[in-house]
């Protein structure tokens, strides 16, 4: 392999929601080195950032069946039990909720947390307030989907945050998906929230970096009450 084709390969390819922002970064880039070169220093440097938002590098899926992946690249930012939007239709009882917050430094392509059929998608207007924040499962922009499989019912909700203006889906009402497959996009600094299955068992902690499309989040075969971790 050449050193050009090896640099190459190492470079993680874009995905095409990506490259009307890139390309506009790029354009005020050289405006702003007419203006005055700094200037045009800063925005390169941005548009760079931009491309690194909008990379869509390929993952490694486990596929038995029976396990969750994370849907997204971020932190664990919360771990809870919490009622499930009412467009989900995933009852009004509380289920586990594991929260993945994406920084705009993240990766932004999400993944389908299981293979199965693509039961709903809602969509609900709303605030933009930080993502982080618990209340943003309830105020802010989402989009809800609803995947059944074989184990059970998941929701996967894409929530908009305090930067984030534009939650992108590519997938459709009856539609079926794998796990790990791309289901959305969401723009500039998000959450994603997944419900679990009553009874099952999240296996990652708070604090924790996950990678969507690789990363466990639970197994509905472990029969273990869960994990214990330890952060050093």
């Amino acid at each position: 392999m050449s050193i050009a084709n090896s640099i190459r390969a190492q470079i993680p390819p874009i995905h095409p929601e990506g490259y009307p922002f890139i390309g506009g970064f790029a354009l005020a880039s050289l405006i702003l080195f007419w203006i005055w070169t700094p200037l045009g220093w800063i925005g390169t440097v941005l548009t760079i950032w931009c491309a690194l938002f909008f990379r869509d590098p390929v993952r490694v899926t486990p596929v038995r069946d029976g396990l969750v992946v994370a849907p997204a690249d971020g932190r664990v930012s919360m771990i809870t039990q919490a009622l499930p939007p009412a467009e989900l239709g995933l009852g009004d009882k509380a289920l586990t909720r594991v929260s993945i917050f994406m920084s705009v430094f993240n990766c932004h392509v999400n993944r389908s947390p299981v293979a199965g059929r693509i039961d709903r998608i809602a969509y609900r207007p709303g605030a933009f307030i930080n993502a982080e924040l618990d209340k943003a499962s309830e105020d802010n922009e989402r989009n809800s989907v609803v995947i059944s499989t074989p184990n059970g019912r998941i929701g996967v909700v894409q929530i908009a945050g305090l930067v984030a203006r534009r939650i992108v889906s590519f997938v459709r009402e009856g539609q079926s998906i794998g796990a790990g497959e791309r289901f959305g996009l969401i723009r500039f600094g998000s959450r994603l929230d997944v419900y679990l299955p009553e009874g099952t068992k999240p296996l990652v902690s708070e604090g924790q970096t996950a990678i969507a499309g690789e990363t466990v989040l639970a197994d509905f075969r472990t029969p273990e009450p869960g994990w214990t971790y330890r952060a050093d």
